[in-house]
């Protein structure tokens, strides 16, 4: 039996970056749609800063997501959510997601959660963590998150539709004052 254990990054965590990074694309591939890439710095960034959220089994990865910032603060994405293969089907996912959610309402006070994604398992997750189905007008416009997409096999359909549409759904959380007060 493993023993998961869930942590905010810190520095110490940089070294998972490449392997978090690699684990990103291979599951998009497998899924065959979404986005498949992630930038090193990007994630190394965020691990150091404290925007993500990591899982681990001893010093072996299980798990990983990061926060970033959008619409000058108001609103915060989970973005990169991974868990590794053999440790799938453990509830996972919901620990990272939860403290993905925790450290918004604890570092990120003004702001709101949201997500895309195509993968029914997330959107599931998202539904039983307290995400509601909303338009793409209602998540940032800022052109920066949209740019994270343009390595997805769908980037045209997002293009096309000047960023209305696309094989994704968008999923907003209102994070409650409820919710600050048990995050801190």
């Amino acid at each position: 039996m493993t023993t998961i254990q869930i942590f905010t990054t810190n520095v110490t965590h940089a070294a998972y970056t490449s392997q978090i990074c690699a684990e990103i694309e291979n599951a998009a591939i497998l899924r065959g749609t979404g986005i498949a890439k992630r930038d090193q710095g990007l994630i190394r960034e965020k691990i150091e800063k404290g925007d993500a959220i990591i899982a681990l089994d001893g010093d072996e990865l299980a798990g990983f997501c990061y926060v970033q910032l959008w619409s000058e603060g108001r609103l915060a994405s989970h973005s990169g959510l991974i868990v590794l293969p053999n440790y799938r089907k453990q509830g996972i996912a919901a620990k990272v997601k939860k403290a993905a959610l925790d450290l918004v309402a604890e570092k990120y006070t003004d702001a709101n959660v949201f997500g895309i994604t195509t993968n029914l398992h997330v959107i599931k997750l998202n539904t039983e963590l307290g995400y509601s189905p909303t338009t793409f007008s209602e998540i940032t416009q800022d052109s920066e998150f949209w740019e994270q997409c343009r390595s997805c096999p769908n980037f045209d359909i997002l293009e096309r539709t000047n960023r209305k549409l696309c094989l994704c759904t968008a999923m907003v959380k209102k994070i409650s004052s409820n919710d600050r007060v048990m995050a801190s």
